[in-house]
């Protein structure tokens, strides 16, 4: 009788410990379901929604790439407009996906646009070294100029080197031109205010150099006379 009251108890006692462990490991499911959700629904929220648009314009010599105006639009709508900075770099960021078109603005250059640049989400897409501003004739600053020798007589096939004088003294080569038969060379600029250097070299006479100031768009003459080799 004894072990048949025995078995009883440890019957109840399995199935209270089975009961337990079924609940114990419902309770962990049940707990880890909202978890599993949570985790997924941040991973879809963490999903990029917004492209980019980076690029780099360059400019005709004479002309600096800071300050060129940058404005995507979408269709005729602007979306937004940024400065390039000193190296002609700009950045747009968080761009809807869809085809944008770019416009380019700064005096004395022409007017410059790109179309059909795509954007993807979480994707950015570089425009470097794909767009260039080359000077706008109609409102250019025009250096004219001829050389000589020691006895006023024009000197063709010198060659001319055009630099520009920065705020701080430095001087930064722009462009070089060999004069023609006649001894004249010519060069274009951007129309902003700058002073500008000129030197002349040929064989058998030193060096000689010109300072112009450049304020708008006009034309600028300058005479380069060689001096004898001493």
């Amino acid at each position: 009788m004894r072990a048949g009251v025995s078995r009883k108890t440890d019957v109840k006692m399995s199935g209270r410990k089975f009961l337990a462990v079924a609940c114990a490991a419902l309770f962990v499911l049940t707990a880890a379901a909202p978890a599993s959700a949570q985790k997924k629904k941040q991973k879809q929220q963490e999903q990029p929604t917004t492209g980019n648009i980076v690029g780099r314009v360059k400019v005709a010599p004479g002309s600096t790439p800071g300050g060129v105006a940058v404005t995507v639009r979408r269709g005729d709508e602007e979306v937004a407009r940024h400065e390039t900075n000193q190296k002609g770099e700009f950045e747009f960021e968080g761009l809807a996906p869809g085809t944008y078109g770019l416009t380019l603005r700064k005096v004395g250059l022409e007017v410059g646009r790109m179309e059909g640049v795509e954007v993807r989400a979480g994707r950015t897409v570089s425009l470097k070294d794909r767009l260039y501003l080359p000077v706008d004739d109609g409102a250019i600053a025009h250096i004219r100029g001829s050389v000589f020798d020691a006895g006023g007589h024009s000197v063709g096939g010198a060659k001319v080197e055009l630099s520009r004088v920065e705020a701080d003294g430095s001087v930064k080569k722009l462009d070089d031109r060999v004069s023609n038969s006649t001894g004249s060379f010519a060069f274009r600029l951007s129309p902003e205010h700058g002073r500008y250097r000129l030197t002349a070299k040929a064989d058998g006479a030193e060096a000689v150099s010109e300072e112009v100031n450049v304020d708008g768009a006009a034309i600028y003459r300058v005479a380069l006379s060689f001096r004898p080799r001493k």
